[in-house]
């Protein structure tokens, strides 16, 4: 990894670790600015900043146009933009790392195609006996139902098998799409099936005041349970042998991870629908930066993930304005790309693992 990142034409190994996540912290801060001040209707950034600053210190209401647009309608979304990409891009760099597979991610295992189908199921019921919460609910219903399913099955005598997790969650992943697809195809209602379409290309125009706190609150609290579990993360990279030579009960730590990131991937999937790519590239640009230490990859991971999916939505809502495009597209063009360079980079320099 040390003659990776030397390549690099930054030289970002060479950069302190604490003002390189400083520096990448103010990116975001003023990335949430800008963002928040571009779409239909501009507000120049300076305006922007005022607007939250009053806001932020405890100001009342204003009936200023450009208050209305930043504080009620752009605000939350770069917010909820941003907690969503950094919990998809950690719940990657522990897939990544517990499974020992560089090209896993939380889709692998089938959990975004389980929230798939509780989600559809909503959408094409008309259920709503929770309200609004209803739709995020069942999606996050049907991710805990795919993971359980996954863990059950892979498995044995109460241990956890890598390779087997792939092999089932893929499956399984297949066996849900299925699912969805039936389900689409059973549906005469042309509103619906345009809804359903949307949701699962992934997008967060239903972000509001409202749907930030829970997704918030699961991202940042699960997000320190992983930071303070770093060190033990390392261990599992290293094989069930040397991480039982340093005392660590590797399956125990499996289930323990995985269930944190069921816990993230389906709170995620529940308020943005589903959003590839963000899990399976970010993790490899931080350790690109850092190194393969998730003491030191895993705050990075956030950061960027943040401010990649922060910026894949700005694309996704002003690129054919006033038209909102499907943030799964941007990140699947955006992360195409992306992935193939790492892939080579990777391979110059001989990395066969995370």
């Amino acid at each position: 990894m040390t003659a990776l990142v030397h390549k690099l034409p930054l030289r970002a190994a060479a950069v302190p670790y604490p003002a390189l996540l400083a520096v990448l912290g103010v990116g975001l801060t003023v990335s949430v600015v800008l963002a928040t001040g571009l779409g239909a209707v501009a507000v120049p950034s300076g305006e922007v900043a005022g607007i939250l600053a009053h806001r932020l210190t405890g100001g009342g209401d204003s009936a200023a146009t450009a208050d209305l647009i930043v504080w009620r309608i752009r605000f939350p979304r770069v917010l909820l933009s941003a907690v969503a990409g950094a919990g998809l891009a950690v719940a990657g760099a522990v897939v990544q790392g517990v499974v020992r597979n560089p090209v896993a991610d939380p889709y692998l295992l089938g959990l975004s195609h389980g929230a798939s189908v509780g989600a559809v199921l909503v959408l094409t019921t008309g259920a709503s006996v929770l309200g609004a919460l209803t739709l995020p609910l069942a999606a996050f219903a049907g991710a805990s139902a795919a993971m359980g399913i996954v863990l059950a099955l892979a498995s044995r005598q109460g241990r956890l098998l890598p390779v087997r997790l792939i092999l089932v969650g893929v499956a399984f992943g297949h066996l849900f799409a299925g699912i969805t697809s039936y389900v689409l195809a059973l549906t005469e209602s042309s509103a619906a099936q345009q809804q359903i379409i949307f949701w699962l290309l992934g997008g967060l125009s239903g972000a509001s005041w409202a749907t930030l706190p829970i997704p918030a609150a699961v991202v940042g609290a699960a997000t320190a349970l992983l930071l303070v579990r770093a060190r033990r993360l390392n261990a599992l990279v290293l094989g069930e042998e040397a991480g039982a030579a340093l005392g660590l009960n590797a399956s125990r730590q499996r289930w323990y991870l995985l269930l944190l990131v069921t816990l993230l991937t389906g709170t995620v999937v529940a308020v943005s629908g589903g959003i590839g790519f963000v899990g399976l590239i970010v993790p490899h640009l931080a350790r690109m930066l850092v190194g393969a230490d998730h003491r030191r990859m895993l705050p990075i991971t956030v950061v960027l993930g943040a401010l990649f999916l922060l910026w894949a939505d700005v694309a996704a809502r002003t690129l054919v304005s006033p038209t909102e495009l499907p943030i799964g597209v941007l990140t699947a063009f955006l992360g195409v790309p992306c992935f193939l360079l790492v892939m080579r980079a990777r391979g110059l320099a001989g990395q066969e693992t995370p």
